[in-house]
C-alpha cells in the first residue's frame, strides 16, 4: 500500500495512476509500480475493470507478481520533489487499514482476487460504521 499525504489530508491505497499515451493498462501498471515502489513486476492477471460514471473513466486493477523484491517509497513524477504525495510504502494486512481506505480497496477490485475474498468471509456480520451505535456479532 501507498500512503499519500495532500492537502491536509493522507490515506493508504494501491500503487496506480493513468494511462500514458501508448501503453497499455497493464503496461501503466507496471509502470506506476515501478515509479511509487521501487520495483519491477509482472502482470499475473487483471482482477477488475470499473467504469465510472457519468464521465466514464475505466479504473483497472492487476495482480502483479514482484517475486522477492521489497518495496521502498518511490514518487509520483507528476509532483515536484518539494510537493511529493507519497509519504509511505508498505506492506499492510486489511485490518490495518482505516475503513475509509478499505473502501476504496474494495472499488479498486481486490474482491476478484480469491485470497482477499477468503479473509473477507471470515469477518463476520459486525457493523463496525461510523456513529452506528455498537452491536453484538450478528
Amino acid at each position: 500500500m501507498v500512503k499519500h499525504r495532500h492537502q491536509g489530508l493522507e490515506w493508504w491505497c494501491l500503487p496506480g495512476g493513468g494511462v500514458e499515451e501508448g501503453e497499455t493498462p497493464a503496461q501503466a501498471v507496471v509502470r506506476e509500480l515501478r515509479e511509487e515502489c521501487n520495483v519491477e513486476g509482472t502482470v499475473v492477471h487483471q482482477s477488475s475493470v470499473v467504469t465510472y460514471y457519468p464521465d466514464g473513466v475505466q479504473a483497472y486493477t492487476y495482480l502483479v507478481d514482484i517475486d522477492d523484491q521489497e518495496p521502498r517509497l518511490g514518487r509520483d513524477p507528476e509532483f515536484e520533489e518539494h510537493e511529493q504525495v507519497l509519504v509511505d510504502v508498505r506492506w499492510l494486512a486489511l485490518s490495518e487499514l482505516p475503513e475509509r481506505d478499505r473502501a476504496f480497496v474494495w472499488s479498486g477490485g481486490l474482491l476478484g482476487i480469491e485470497t482477499f475474498l477468503d479473509e473477507v468471509a471470515t469477518w463476520g456480520g459486525w457493523i463496525s460504521y461510523p456513529g452506528k451505535p455498537d452491536q453484538e456479532e450478528q
